[in-house]
């Protein structure tokens, strides 16, 4: 799921309006009694695509660095909290988050029938985390820039708009020892 919401997030960037997930994967389309096929996909003869001009906002690690503690700027982690916290890092040499960044583990989003929550629920515990702070600040990360897209999502569904991400996260992130790291 998290991969499709990436390449959700990508189709955005690159400024395709017309993008869907299905929410709740195969298994909701089945009892929703959609059709599966087999066989040979149809074609189409392919076609050029212009980016446009405004895409949703990728941002780099020189733009976080310089805006860390700014309130222009607010930072949500999609992993996991004791990954956040820095108590476990199976993947990268250092563990931690940065500074000043706020937790919200993207498994947060979905609910018990496997579904997204309702617009109303998301925009309740983002309103909550976020305390007061601009959502249109808001860059998402998390790890490697895949499990953050489901936040992005759950914003957007949520009624905050297009979101930021930085594609590199923590991984582009602790590879700099000269960038601070927080823990806890």
């Amino acid at each position: 799921a998290n991969y499709c919401g990436r390449l959700w997030w990508m189709l955005k960037w690159a400024g395709h309006e017309n993008v869907a997930l299905l929410d709740g994967g195969l298994e909701a389309w089945h009892e929703a009694g959609g059709v599966v096929t087999s066989g040979p996909a149809t074609t189409h003869p392919p076609r050029t695509f212009v980016l446009a001009a405004e895409r949703a906002a990728l941002v780099a690690a020189a733009e976080i660095l310089k805006g860390l503690g700014r309130p222009s700027q607010s930072l949500v982690d999609a992993r996991a909290s004791a990954r956040f916290r820095g108590e476990v890092e199976p993947l990268d040499p250092v563990a931690g988050h940065i500074p000043g960044a706020l937790n919200r583990p993207f498994g947060q989003n979905i609910g018990a029938n496997g579904k997204f929550k309702s617009p109303a629920e998301l925009n309740a515990e983002f309103s909550l985390l976020l305390a007061g702070r601009d959502p249109a600040t808001v860059v998402h990360h998390c790890g490697s820039g895949v499990s953050a897209a489901p936040n992005i999502i759950a914003m957007e569904v949520a009624g905050f708009g297009r979101q930021a991400l930085y594609a590199g996260s923590w991984s582009d992130w602790s590879s700099d020892a000269s960038r601070p790291v927080a823990q806890g």
